[in-house]
């Protein structure tokens, strides 16, 4: 059974950026399409970008808007890990991270079968 952990959340500074990871185990993550959605305090989790397996061309999808621009996902199946680099970080993006797998890209949650733990985000100065 697959098995996600997330790594790389904490605390930075308006502007700074980082690099969420997201590590699998258990089976191959090439299997899967990953996903990224985040929870802010008080708000429902919401998909922020999904990216398909090698078979799909690793392709990704962007939901929130203006994601495209300073976020950024990817993955490296060699490593059976995925990433989000987040850029440009704004206290807006404070959220918990999380990871998830499905067979297939959606921003809707109930989509993906395995999650991570989740990653918090906060952006402060």
């Amino acid at each position: 059974q697959l098995q996600l952990v997330e790594s790389g959340g904490g605390l930075v500074q308006p502007g700074e950026s980082l690099r969420l990871s997201c590590v699998a185990s258990g089976s191959t993550l090439d299997e899967y399409t990953i996903a990224w959605f985040r929870q802010a305090p008080g708000k429902e989790r919401e998909g922020v970008v999904c990216i398909t397996n090698s078979n799909y061309g690793k392709r990704s999808t962007y939901y929130v808007d203006n994601a495209k621009g300073r976020f950024t996902v990817s993955r490296d199946n060699a490593k059976n890990t995925a990433y989000l680099q987040i850029t440009d970080l704004k206290p807006e993006d404070t959220a918990v991270y999380y990871c998830a797998a499905a067979w297939g890209c959606s921003n809707v949650a109930p989509a993906y079968v395995y999650w991570g733990q989740g990653a918090p985000v906060t952006v402060s100065s």
